[in-house]
């Protein structure tokens, strides 16, 4: 084992998409950053968890220059590298996979690329350090701030990095308990927040269910059965008291009704693209959309709710009990595809669908499971101001639209959409407003030169439901990034930015002006339903 050092202007701790965000515009703006990233994949949800984009309708006019240009650089990988048929190649809106979750359904290699594109000018230009396979392990501070971070490898390999500046981006909020920041994890109760949808008590465990994604492809006349994992019954008779029946199975609650339904793999012939069932619902590769020299199949990404995960919190204070949590994650995941293999009833007639093949290779890894859990929930800051359902909420605001921010640093837009969790609450989902990112909400209440850019916002259990997505915390790491460079040239701290309304004021003018970020939505778009 070794250990080294290394310093930059801003440190950012967390490769997904909101450490991304941050690395790109600190560089941007001529700062020196060191990324770290504990897989090998840059990217978060949408890489190494698997996701394709859930987005808001008006994404692709009114969302970040940078976030257009990552969704434009996967649209041009496709157009350069496969063999699309003429009116997909022609397609400025193309669809890799024809899924109906967003406007982009794709391979996460993609993105992994396309995000590499991005970031390749700073590398070469050597303002941006790049640490894979890199996990945070210990903090050094100094009262109200963060000395150095270090990251280890899996050899136990460390890197001590210094800076003036932090950003927590990891999945999780990692770096908050190693580095004694105030936070909170699981659900706030409705006499602490007021919310409509709040729970009745705090409790850790109202965490989001997780889940471990995995692609399929299908392949007719085939029989790719994986193994029977040891733990099949009990998932195959795993029930709650919320769900209307066994998880292994194609009934599970509609999310805003709570009302039992039924959704199958195929609704009718897996070639009929009429049909909107799971298959094509994350769909990330549609064989129509290539000429016949691809001899590839349709390939889906499995992130329907048999693999979420609520047996158990998966943030804990015991990184073992989390670890463990997260293997029986990966268990059920696994489990459900055995199920889709061997008893799932099948559109035509049957039991199980063998010639359902895993991908792998599109996943980056040996079992054919995503690299990572994908994320809904995180530790959450205890910020200067703290995004409320009252902010945001249909109901909450009584239809009059989201709160106007004065310390707006980005927008975004989708519904309070918060998954089953562990302490045995079912689906909230209900309606709000598109909505601004406040700058207060990236700041923890005491400690300088940290910044929260990823679900580890000051959001509550509630509005963490909407903030969580893609093209949220993309803007949210792009505040993070700008915000940190124009600290550095102005000697001011975060806090201090906001609190001045005159630096507040030249710095929302150059997220506007120079970084094309929008800060404000229409108000007949800001009161309108979002989803």
């Amino acid at each position: 084992m070794s250990e080294r050092e290394i310093s930059a202007d801003v440190a950012v701790i967390g490769g997904g998409l909101g450490g991304v965000a941050a690395a790109l515009t600190a560089t941007a703006l001529g700062r020196t950053v060191v990324l770290t990233e504990a897989t090998d994949w840059l990217g978060g949800q949408m890489t190494s968890q698997a996701v394709p984009p859930d987005e808001h309708p008006w994404i692709e006019t009114r969302s970040s220059t940078t976030y257009r240009t990552l969704r434009n650089r996967i649209r041009d990988y496709y157009k350069r590298a496969y063999p699309l048929r003429a009116n997909a190649a022609a397609d400025p809106l193309l669809n890799p996979g024809l899924g109906f979750v967003s406007d982009l359904c794709h391979e996460p290699r993609v993105a992994v690329a396309a995000i590499d594109e991005l970031l390749a000018p700073a590398r070469a230009a050597g303002l941006l350090t790049v640490l894979l396979h890199h996990a945070p392990v210990a903090v050094e501070g100094d009262c109200d701030r963060v000395l150095s971070a270090t990251v280890a490898d899996a050899s136990g390999n460390r890197v001590v990095i210094r800076a003036p500046y932090f950003i927590d981006a990891t999945e999780f909020g990692d770096l908050l308990p190693l580095a004694g920041i105030e936070h909170v994890i699981g659900a706030e109760s409705r006499d602490d927040t007021g919310e409509p949808n709040a729970s009745e008590h705090a409790d850790y465990r109202d965490q989001q269910a997780p889940s471990w994604c995995f692609a399929l492809e299908y392949r007719p006349g085939e029989d790719h059965t994986v193994d029977r994992p040891e733990r099949f019954e009990h998932w195959k008779r795993n029930r709650d008291s919320f769900w209307p029946g066994p998880q292994l199975s194609w009934t599970d609650l509609d999310p805003q009704t709570l009302e039992p339904r039924v959704r199958r793999i195929f609704d009718g012939d897996p070639d009929d693209d009429t049909q909107k069932d799971l298959w094509r619902y994350r769909r990330i590769l549609a064989k129509r959309q290539f000429d016949t020299s691809f001899t590839g199949n349709d390939v889906t990404l499995v992130n329907w709710p048999q693999t979420d995960y609520w047996e158990a919190p998966v943030i804990t204070s015991d990184s073992a009990v989390d670890t463990a949590a997260m293997e029986r994650s990966k268990e059920l995941s696994l489990s459900f595809l055995y199920w889709l293999q061997t008893e799932a009833p099948r559109h035509d007639g049957g039991t199980g669908y063998p010639e359902l093949r895993l991908r792998p290779d599109i996943m980056g890894t040996a079992d054919g499971l995503a690299k990572a859990i994908y994320v809904r929930e995180s530790r959450r800051i205890a910020a200067e101001f703290t995004v409320l359902e009252q902010h945001i909420g249909l109901d909450a605001t009584e239809g009059r639209g989201s709160a106007i921010f004065r310390d707006t640093v980005g927008i975004g837009g989708y519904r309070i959409d918060l998954h089953p969790t562990a302490a045995g609450r079912s689906y909230v989902d209900v309606a709000c407003h598109p909505f601004q990112i406040p700058m207060g909400a990236l700041i923890p209440v005491r400690v300088r030169n940290v910044l929260a850019a990823n679900k580890n916002i000051g959001t509550t259990h509630v509005t963490n439901g909407a903030y969580r997505l893609h093209p949220v915390e993309w803007s949210i790491g792009e505040a993070a990034g700008a915000l940190l460079a124009y600290c550095i040239t102005n000697g001011r701290t975060p806090s201090g930015v906001r609190s001045s309304e005159s630096h507040l004021a030249d710095f929302q003018s150059l997220l506007t002006t120079r970084l094309g970020i929008p800060l404000a939505w229409p108000d007949d778009i800001r009161t309108r339903n979002t989803r």
